[in-house]
C-alpha cells in the first residue's frame, strides 16, 4: 500500500471563505484506489510556503505520492506547478501530458492547467486543477497505471517479480 498525501492550493479555502472540495475528492477517490493517506492540507496560494511544506513531505520520507489540487490556471495568484519546480530532482511529464489530453476530451478548457508532475527523492507530485470534475477527470485517467509507476520509483516492481 502507497501513502498519499493531499495539498489544496487555495487563499479562499485556508482563509475558510469557501467550502474545500477539490482536495476531498481526490482523498476519496485514493483511499478507494487503495491509497494509505498520511495528509492532507490546505494552503494559501504563497510559492514558498507551498514549495518548502512539498520538499518536507518529500524529504521526511511522509508519502510517495502527493496529489495538490489547485494554483495550476492563469490567475496572478496561481503558483503550484512553480512552487512544485522549484523543489523538484526530476520531471515526469507524461502523467500531466495525459491528463491534460484526457480532460480536452471533455472540455477545451483544458488547455488552460499549468500543472506538472515531478520526482523528489522517493516521492511523485502530481498537481491537480481545483475544481472537482477536473480532479474527478485527472484522477480517473492516471489512477490505472499510476501504482506502476510508483512501484518502479520505490524499487518495488523489480522485488515483485
Amino acid at each position: 500500500m502507497f501513502r498519499a498525501g493531499i495539498i489544496t492550493v487555495s487563499d479562499a479555502c485556508f482563509a475558510g471563505e469557501r467550502e474545500e472540495k477539490s482536495g476531498a475528492l481526490a482523498r476519496e477517490m485514493l483511499a478507494k484506489a487503495g491509497y494509505s493517506i498520511a495528509l492532507f492540507e490546505i494552503f494559501p496560494d504563497e510559492r514558498a510556503q507551498v514549495a518548502k511544506r512539498l520538499a518536507q513531505i518529500c524529504d521526511g520520507n511522509e508519502a510517495e505520492l502527493i496529489v495538490t489540487t489547485g494554483g495550476t490556471g492563469l490567475s496572478p495568484r496561481d503558483w503550484t506547478p512553480e512552487a512544485t519546480l522549484d523543489i523538484a530532482e526530476r520531471r515526469v511529464p507524461g502523467i500531466s501530458e495525459a491528463m491534460r489530453a484526457y480532460s480536452m476530451t471533455k472540455t477545451s478548457r483544458a488547455m488552460f492547467s499549468r500543472g506538472v508532475s515531478v520526482l523528489r527523492k522517493q516521492t511523485l507530485i502530481v498537481n491537480l486543477p481545483g475544481s472537482p470534475k477536473a480532479v474527478q477527470e485527472y484522477l480517473e485517467c492516471v489512477l490505472p497505471p499510476l501504482k506502476h509507476g510508483l512501484e518502479v520509483m520505490t524499487g518495488r516492481a523489480w522485488n515483485a517479480q
